[in-house]
């Protein structure tokens, strides 16, 4: 863990509150890659993942954007009403799941919302080593719009689409926003579920290869969208010996917190794979949001806070 201190806090747009963090002891912080986040820790023991917006380079200071979300769980409720210059929090090392691929020749950016955030990265890396970009960035309205000054002085691409000045839906707009791809172009994606399912409808449609499509989920889909039929399963802690019954109703992190074992997680809805596991015998039901297609047909690991599985029984290592 890295104690830090809030140097800058600033409104970048309506709802967006910027933060600068530096260490605390004043040192340099750890290298990250466009497009990675980190685990902030808040009081009353909440933690959220928020993704890291300055120049990979400058390993100085961390920025991040948190937008206020109206169905908050007390994290961007807290950041926008109770964080103050000078106050100290603690932050997980960055990880990086959505990331730029090395084998693109060209990166098309679609963000909506907060969801610009990690991409804002992704284009500082861009510019930075002269890669061709463009952006296709939507709003709800121009004062919703956060860095578009910033973006627009890098002189690439930038397409904005604002909700209250355009009657096209998201669906209809992505046609036009992944239209005349290069064949070594990849797309990257962050935003409301709604349009990061039209891009992943649009690429299915075009006949573009799902590796190069990326995207970045900063919430899980509602839960009437996800339709399982949960049964009971027996998990054993291959290190410890420890076997019990995961219930229907509960997780696999659930059920080691019910019988006392304190496993590593942080999102508890599949997004962030801090809690995940390797799996040494059973088959996985693969729920989460970050293990590709390969991975779950590998059935090597599985993230304990929302995968069940298939088998009456899964071994892990823990």
């Amino acid at each position: 863990m890295i104690e830090v201190k809030v140097v800058t806090l600033r409104l970048e747009a309506e709802g967006i509150v910027g933060i600068e963090l530096r260490a605390a002891d004043s040192s340099p912080l750890p290298p990250f890659e466009p497009g990675a986040h980190i685990d902030v820790h808040l009081p009353g023991e909440k933690t959220r993942q928020y993704s890291l917006c300055n120049d990979a380079s400058d390993t100085s200071l961390y920025r991040l954007g948190v937008g206020r979300s109206a169905t908050s769980r007390g994290g961007s409720a807290y950041i926008h009403e109770n964080l103050r210059l000078g106050d100290r929090l603690t932050i997980s090392e960055p990880r990086t799941l959505f990331r730029l691929s090395p084998e693109a020749d060209r990166h098309r950016f679609i963000a909506g919302g907060i969801g610009i955030t990690p991409i804002l990265a992704m284009i500082r890396w861009c510019v930075h080593h002269e890669r061709p970009w463009e952006l296709h960035y939507c709003v709800r309205s121009r004062s919703h719009a956060a860095y578009v000054d910033e973006l627009r002085s890098f002189g690439g691409s930038v397409h904005l689409y604002v909700d209250d000045e355009e009657q096209a839906r998201i669906p209809r707009d992505v046609g036009m926003m992944m239209r005349n791809m290069d064949a070594g172009e990849h797309v990257y994606c962050c935003g409301p579920g709604g349009l990061m399912d039209a891009v992943a409808a649009h690429g299915e449609q075009a006949g573009l290869p799902p590796e190069r499509i990326h995207f970045e989920r900063f919430a899980a889909p509602p839960a009437e969208t996800r339709v399982h039929e949960n049964g009971s399963f027996s998990i054993v802690l291959a290190r410890s010996g420890l076997r019990c019954v995961v219930k229907p109703e509960e997780s696999i992190l659930e059920c080691l917190e019910r019988h006392g074992v304190q496993a590593v997680s942080s999102c508890r809805e599949g997004l962030c794979r801090s809690c995940e596991v390797a799996l040494l015998s059973g088959e996985a039901d693969h729920r989460d949001y970050v293990l590709g297609a390969d991975e779950q047909e590998a059935n090597k690991s599985l993230m304990i806070c929302v995968s069940r599985a298939r088998s009456s029984e899964l071994v892990i290592d823990l």
